[in-house]
């Protein structure tokens, strides 16, 4: 990918922090910026989830061999997001939306 030259103007604080958190994180200035303008863009973001997305369709069969087809699907069950959700629900009985996203936000 070309790089295209971006000259900013900060104030010696943010100068200084960036050159700190740049130098902490083993890297330069100009990668840390960049790093910060694509997370903030949601690149990194997607990249990940598009990465974690191929990785479970690559060893989905060995996941449903290790842990067994019945959980496969979300089939509520020990050990489930599902039954989790269950098990909130029930420990609030009689609050409206308790135990549920729409309860949560």
């Amino acid at each position: 990918m070309a790089k295209t030259q971006l000259n900013v103007r900060v104030d010696e604080g943010t100068a200084r922090a960036a050159r700190e958190r740049a130098t902490a994180r083993g890297m330069s200035v100009n990668r840390y910026i960049e790093e910060l303008v694509r997370q903030d863009a949601g690149e990194i973001g997607q990249t990940f989830v598009e990465a974690a997305s191929d990785f479970m369709k690559q060893y989905e069969a060995v996941f449903v061999e290790e842990f067994g087809a019945e959980r496969e699907g979300g089939t509520p069950g020990v050990g489930t997001r599902e039954a989790g959700t269950a098990a909130a629900g029930t420990a609030v009985a009689g609050t409206s939306g308790a135990g549920t996203s729409e309860g949560r936000r």
